[in-house]
């Protein structure tokens, strides 16, 4: 068994092999998105990989990220795996623990927590993980099936296909060609700084992804050419496509739905391109009632819950960070 941890070291036809017949394949395991992790300044790439008998079996990519200042970054530095590792479907325990402590390992000084953010089934791991001192944590998302293109409006709520049509009669259209980002930044930064009280990557990361084969802006404008929402899309393979940043100004232009066009826009491209399916990017927790949870469920996927796995480096750092998180969360409603 051979482990490798430089980005160099890996075959790229078999990285390739893998994403193509793993079950828990996702386009964040893919070399394009190591590659574009590790061109960006605020973030700090990760590549850990496990192969036996020249077979590559396992491989995990992800990044290392903190927020604002000082004191901020100490208590909020992660190392996040988007998507979970990517794995053979006949990956041994022994290869996957192997690959996981590594990760532990290497990891465990350089962050706070490690987490994977799952888009796929990882319950026959499930033990594994554990004895590696991974927790379970209940996570929702719902997947589209956009294989049957007819089949996507049906499958929506009748309301929602009752304001899309309003808001096509009101003159909305969408722009995917020399897509305006900076005015769907603009929308998002505020939603960001308003409302979701997260941090947002700077400009430079969408602009960067406005050039890049595997991303698609789809901009919604109102009948005058103003920019009012927009959808972010990464694709896989015209295999999966990932929503990742949406926005809209649904309180000022209420009878155009620019979030709802944004997402719809996005959802129909897929189905017409024959994508297998359409990822929304989370749902929140079983524990929480979750607007976008409502707002996601309209558009006729399924719920799943694929969850995440949390392996906390600094116990003490992190219920502090997340004492502060709650209360900043607590102040902000």
């Amino acid at each position: 068994m051979t482990l490798l941890t430089q980005y160099s070291q890996i075959d790229p036809a078999a990285w390739d092999n893998l994403l193509r017949k793993s079950s828990v394949t996702s386009w964040f395991q893919s070399p394009e998105a190591f590659l574009f992790f590790n061109s960006l300044n605020f973030m700090e790439a990760f590549v850990v990989a496990v192969t036996e008998e020249d077979k590559l079996l396992g491989l995990t990519v992800g990044y290392i990220q903190g927020d604002g200042g000082r004191l901020k970054q100490m208590l909020s530095r992660r190392a996040i795996i988007v998507g979970g590792p990517l794995l053979a479907d006949d990956i041994s325990n022994e290869a996957l623990t192997l690959m996981l402590n590594t990760l532990r390992k290497q990891l465990s000084r350089r962050c706070i927590y490690i987490e994977t953010r799952n888009l796929n089934d990882y319950s026959c791991w499930e033990e594994t993980f554990e004895a590696c001192g991974f927790s379970y944590v209940p996570h929702y998302n719902f997947h589209i099936d956009t294989s049957v293109s007819e089949l996507v409006d049906k499958r929506m709520d009748k309301s929602r296909r009752r304001r899309i049509r309003r808001a096509t009669e009101n003159g909305v259209n969408i722009s995917c060609e020399n897509p305006d980002i900076k005015g769907f930044y603009d929308i998002l930064s505020n939603l960001y700084r308003t409302k979701i009280h997260k941090p947002l990557p700077p400009f430079s990361m969408f602009e960067q992804l406005g050039k890049m084969p595997y991303a698609k802006y789809f901009i919604v404008k109102d009948s005058q050419g103003k920019t009012i929402g927009g959808q972010l899309i990464l694709m896989l393979y015209q295999q999966v496509a990932y929503a990742w940043y949406c926005c809209g100004l649904d309180k000022e232009y209420h009878d155009l739905y620019p979030s709802i066009m944004a997402n719809y826009a996005a959802i129909r491209y897929a189905a017409d391109k024959g994508f297998e399916r359409y990822d929304m990017m989370g749902a929140g927790t079983p524990k929480e009632d979750y607007g976008v949870r409502d707002f996601k469920a309209q558009f006729g996927g399924t719920l799943v819950e694929h969850g995440r796995y949390l392996y906390v480096c600094r116990p003490a750092i992190y219920w502090m960070g997340s004492k502060a998180l709650a209360l900043l969360k607590y102040l902000h409603k």
